[in-house]
């Protein structure tokens, strides 16, 4: 059994048991609910939105971790108007729990 979720703004492939890393979602050791828009078990796919209405994904967080470090230059021709700046994104690397039907 498998399920397609959404988080952040972006749909991860999930099974029991797999670890992924996840935009920012609470604090480590907590319990987090994630919303299926697709589950799959054999044969059944349920995807619309009334058959997904008691389908949970329960997930764990186990850790906060960061992304790679990403460096920028922006100037101006001419004016001596320089400017460098990094940003580095905070992931939640979570475990998926359980996957029900509901």
């Amino acid at each position: 059994m498998y399920a397609v979720v959404k988080s952040g703004g972006k749909q991860y492939r999930v099974e029991q048991g797999q670890r992924l890393q996840v935009e920012r979602l609470g604090e480590a050791d907590s319990e987090v609910q994630l919303v299926p828009v697709m589950l799959v078990d054999g044969e059944t796919v349920l995807a619309t939105p009334d058959q997904l209405a008691g389908a949970t994904v329960s997930a764990r967080v186990i850790d906060e971790v960061k992304g790679p470090k990403i460096n920028a230059f922006t100037y101006k021709n001419k004016s001596n108007n320089r400017r460098r700046w990094g940003h580095r994104q905070t992931y939640s690397s979570i475990e998926i729990t359980g996957i029900s039907k509901g």
